[in-house]
């Protein structure tokens, strides 16, 4: 069945009528867009309207389908291998019309996958859902699409196939949860306690501490080594303010505005905004708070904001000898010397673990900060 052929025979037939392609759409009731499509070989007329072409055109349907109108002594001939042709062509559709779907379900399957991403939050289990029902939607067009081949083999490249898309999203899961420090999507357990959530997932653990407050920090625990009661748990953003991201200010002389002022900017307080200047006569340092200092001190956050603050910046910068720290109610002014005398183990903070046994870990002890804030800041 040569549509060229049939659409050439078509333009024939509808001027040997004086027709135009908008008289003859007209007709028929539809386009004149589709009648040009036939006429161009693009495309054959529905069965549905071609008894009512072939009237108008003055031709029978096997005249249409052969593409010329047919003697009587191939009549019968012409027949056979139009019905033949036509059954062919129908198949064909059929088979362009299901890859068609296929693809679409392929793509809208990705698409939806994808967009659970983006939409839904982080620890939110409607992404982990709408990304599964996205892969399964996918599976059906990848089905689909490979109709032709064996039943074992469908099977198994199936099952590969939607395999290979667990494993997909489990990685793509696992790299937004390291990047970007978020609860994982498919995680199977989640435990709620008074200050943390706990995320299991299959191959790993993250630990949500601080939830909801300006120093939420997640731990993403590969080796499953901690549980609740061993988990490093401090009342600032870990990230930020531990001593794995602060070590790299350690600086020899206080006065290099960009590292005193990168040092500042990720301890404690620094989230409500600051200014502040050196001494480089007495080597002090000055921190002018943009708030009260009651405002924060809830469950003692000022007195652990200022003796961590302290004790790290007299570790990380050699030579600063006092610090004073100013709000808009009060200012609390602290001295190398009186931490050194005071602090407990301050001269064994050498190295990471010294200072997250000393320093970070003490934070949880409330009694430990108010007898160490009173002596220090206070007596």
């Amino acid at each position: 069945m040569n549509q060229e052929c049939i659409g050439k025979f078509i333009a024939s037939c509808r001027k040997e009528q004086k027709l135009t392609q908008e008289e003859l759409a007209e007709k028929l009731g539809i386009t004149a867009k589709a009648v040009s499509k036939w006429e161009c070989g693009k495309g054959l007329p529905d069965p549905s309207i071609m008894l009512e072409l072939c009237k108008i055109l003055k031709i029978t349907v096997n005249d249409l389908l052969s593409g010329e109108r047919v003697s009587k002594e191939n009549y019968q001939d012409k027949l056979e291998q139009n019905i033949i042709d036509t059954i062919d062509y129908s198949n064909r559709k059929v088979s362009e019309q299901n890859k068609t779907i296929s693809k679409i379900l392929l793509f809208f399957g990705f698409c939806l996958t994808f967009l659970a991403f983006f939409i839904f939050p982080s620890d939110s289990s409607w992404g982990g859902i709408y990304s599964l029902i996205g892969l399964v939607i996918s599976l059906i067009g990848f089905i689909r699409l490979n109709k032709k081949l064996s039943y074992l083999k469908r099977i198994f490249l199936s099952f590969g196939y939607f395999l290979l898309g667990i494993i997909v999203l489990l990685i793509v899961d696992y790299s937004n949860v390291v990047l970007n420090k978020v609860a994982p999507r498919f995680s199977y357990l989640k435990e709620t306690g008074d200050s943390m959530i706990v995320y299991k997932a299959l191959f790993y653990n993250v630990y949500r501490i601080n939830r909801n407050t300006k120093n939420e920090y997640y731990i993403i625990d590969t080796k499953k080594q901690y549980r609740e009661d061993n988990i490093p748990v401090t009342p600032f953003n870990r990230d930020k303010s531990g001593i794995d991201n602060i070590i790299k200010y350690k600086n020899k002389y206080v006065g290099n505005n960009s590292n005193d002022s990168h040092l500042i900017d990720n301890l404690p307080l620094a989230e409500y905004g600051y200014v502040f200047e050196i001494d480089s006569k007495n080597l002090g340092l000055t921190i002018d708070y943009h708030i009260t200092d009651w405002y924060v001190n809830e469950n003692k956050y000022l007195e652990k904001s200022l003796l961590y603050n302290s004790v790290s910046i007299f570790y990380l910068i050699d030579n600063v000898q006092y610090i004073t720290f100013n709000f808009s109610g009060n200012s609390y002014t602290v001295s190398r010397d009186k931490v050194k005398e005071l602090y407990p183990n301050f001269n064994d903070i050498v190295t990471k673990n010294n200072f997250n046994n000393y320093l970070e870990n003490k934070m949880n002890d409330n009694d430990f900060v108010q007898d160490m804030f009173k002596r220090i800041f206070i007596d």
